[in-house]
């Protein structure tokens, strides 16, 4: 799904719910995200109950994609990543109209707070998601990465990926009405 030269990392700031982060990993898993990292210590903290911030993620994308605690975003980002803040920023660029770089290091805030100055400084865009109101921080990835495949020149998009990709228990098809 994802081009070959591209690669994505999507880091998270001091992250505050094990279900959003949950929700996350498996948009990275359906998006083609190759690691996901977050500073702070709230999700640790929460996520100690087990395995339950998991529970969202039915397709498992946790035991294949890197999910990293790091002391600073900005000492992780990737060799040649450019630095893309996601956030409800004055003067950031509305999402429609920004071209995603092939090699991206997403940085989104808390879902109960924003990015810090300094990483907003250290982007090379920011953009934000058009909306009445602020998403959640799981919504907010999703609808980024969506973006993301939507502008893309190359998408497999055919029904061998439906039926790789959706749940067990679908097995419906279009019906095509003769006229």
């Amino acid at each position: 799904m994802v081009n070959s030269l591209s690669q994505v990392t999507i880091g998270l700031v001091n992250p505050k719910t094990p279900v959003n982060v949950g929700g996350i990993m498996r948009a990275a898993g359906c998006y083609g995200v190759d690691s996901v990292c977050y500073t702070g210590k709230r999700y640790e903290l929460a996520a100690k109950s087990g395995d339950a911030q998991y529970d969202v993620d039915t397709k498992d994308a946790a035991k294949r994609i890197p999910l990293v605690g790091v002391e600073s975003l900005l000492e992780s980002v990737p060799q040649g990543a450019t630095i893309v803040c996601v956030d409800l920023v004055v003067g950031a660029t509305p999402l429609p109209l920004f071209t995603h770089p092939n090699n991206a290091f997403y940085i989104f805030g808390p879902e109960d707070g924003t990015i810090p100055q300094q990483l907003i400084d250290a982007a090379t865009d920011v953009v934000y998601v058009p909306t009445v109101g602020c998403m959640n921080l799981a919504a907010s990835v999703n609808v980024l990465l969506y973006d993301r495949l939507a502008k893309m020149t190359q998408v497999k998009a055919d029904d061998e990926l439906i039926k790789q990709s959706r749940d067990n228990n679908n097995r419906t098809k279009v019906k095509h009405w003769l006229k």
